[in-house]
């Protein structure tokens, strides 16, 4: 969240190529640091925070440089599906690898799982020697100030008539919906009287609709045509799925409902991320989609807090029900804005430029 923006600015100025290997080599030295002092038994609860600090902040630069190199390595058209893929990948992982290390902790210990993620960077380093260096080259000119040249990318994305929209939207459902997956817990014990098997089946399910949500985005041969269409349509799922999914205590209903919103999630991330990565300027590109990466990962964090906070007085439906009543409103206002949106950001540059007035770049 707070350095985000700074990562942003630096991924435009600065070969992406050599952000991501640096990074993705620091984030392989902190992982076998921690599984170094694991083995040995001098990990205390410090130097956990510590090495978890870390892995932040090389977060922080490693986003928005992975999302800026994307557009550099596939056509446009095939833009849509290159960012579906990612989606499957990372939700697939957010599932698979948790249980593969519960597997490992099970058998071994935590520290074979430590060890394990570190050696698993080295195969990606491998990999990224063989990307082209110009894929990875800065496209930011000028001179300007890092502070002048954040709030430069700042305005640019909440002016922009499409991005603006998406963002908003985005940061609606992130912190009015997403909170679900991180309570699911407490709905498995509390609203369907479950214990850990209907955790692991409702986080299945979920898992499931994910890929599923992921495979129909990228499955799309037409670019961006209908692209807004679908954030609101994958919204308005989430939405609903989420609104039965607070109304009933039915087990059954209660799967189908979480997995369908899993794959509302995931469709409306990859379309989102694809509409903006197809419209941003790309002088622009590392700052808006590190506001991309930063609100994406930071507005959950809010609404799980705060419908955590919430539940303990309201009990766990009501804060959720009301949290989708909220951004079923806001997105009523973004579809009363459809046309001029579809406009700007899924018509050719030429439109684009008549529908915003960007940034100029610095040096322009």
């Amino acid at each position: 969240m707070i350095i985000s923006p700074l990562a942003g600015t630096i991924a435009d100025r600065v070969n992406r190529l050599t952000i991501a290997t640096v990074t993705q080599s620091i984030a392989m030295v902190q992982a076998a640091t921690l599984a170094v002092l694991s083995f040995t038994g001098m990990l205390d609860i410090w130097g956990l925070f510590g090495l978890v600090l870390l892995g932040g902040v090389v977060m922080s630069f490693w986003q928005p440089a992975r999302l800026s190199l994307v557009p550099s390595l596939v056509p446009r058209e095939d833009l849509p599906s290159a960012v579906s893929v990612n989606a499957v990948l990372f939700n697939g992982a957010r599932f698979i690898g948790p249980a593969l290390a519960g597997l490992l902790i099970l058998n071994a210990s935590a520290s074979w799982v430590f060890l394990v993620n570190a050696i698993s960077y080295v195969s990606f380093l491998v990999a990224l020697q063989f990307v082209r260096r110009d894929a990875g080259a800065p496209a930011m000119k000028g001179r300007d100030s890092i502070g002048t040249a954040m709030a430069e990318g700042y305005r640019y994305a909440f002016g922009h008539q499409g991005i603006g929209p998406l963002l908003l939207l985005m940061c609606v459902t992130c912190i009015c919906m997403r909170p679900v997956f991180e309570l699911l817990p407490g709905f498995a014990s509390e609203v369907f009287g479950r214990g850990a098997e209907g955790l692991s089946t409702l986080a299945s399910a979920t898992g499931i609709g994910a890929v599923i949500g992921g495979l129909w985005v990228g499955q799309r041969a037409s670019g961006t045509n209908g692209l807004t269409d679908a954030v609101f349509g994958s919204a308005g799922l989430m939405t609903l799925s989420l609104l039965l999914f607070t109304a009933s205590d039915i087990y059954a209903i209660g799967i189908l409902a979480v997995g369908l919103a899993g794959a509302g999630m995931v469709a409306n991330g990859a379309a989102t991320q694809t509409l903006i990565q197809g419209a941003v300027d790309d002088h622009m590109r590392g700052r808006v989609m590190a506001l991309y990466g930063m609100l994406f990962r930071g507005c959950p964090a809010i609404g799980a807090v705060a419908m955590g906070v919430a539940s303990e007085v309201l009990g766990l439906r009501l804060p959720l029900a009301l949290g989708c009543g909220l951004a079923l409103a806001i997105l009523l206002y973004m579809i009363a804005r459809r046309r001029l949106m579809t406009e700007v950001l899924e018509g050719s540059q030429e439109a684009v430029d008549t529908k915003v007035e960007p940034a100029k770049a610095p040096g322009d």
